[in-house]
């Protein structure tokens, strides 16, 4: 099967009945500016974004903070990793690491 990833919206079902909140934005953003201001091929943990976007009460952002991160690899500007591999999001349990993808600029 080909994707059209200029056609992708949701990251999978249960973002699709969820739908993307305005927090979930402001955690996708909060990725993009962490990474922007690392070297290339740094690497952040989605809970630096769940601080960034609400410091106080982000553990409970832990979760929409890795949707935010498939949505962005949906869309091609993100990778998930573990033990310093590239994953596939939907079967990644445990510890991730996000980076930017390496052919995005």
């Amino acid at each position: 099967m080909t994707v059209n990833w200029d056609e992708v919206r949701w990251c999978s079902h249960a973002c699709r009945r969820r739908g993307v909140r305005p927090v979930d934005r402001a955690l996708e953003v909060a990725i993009g500016e962490l990474l922007a201001d690392r070297p290339r091929d740094a690497t952040i943990c989605p809970s630096e974004a769940a601080r960034l976007v609400d410091p106080e009460g982000w553990r409970t952002l832990m979760e929409p903070a890795r949707r935010a991160a498939r949505r962005m690899v949906a869309e091609g500007t993100l990778e998930i990793l573990q033990e310093g591999r590239v994953v596939d999001p939907s079967h990644a349990k445990g510890p991730i690491r996000l980076r930017r993808t390496r052919s995005v600029g």
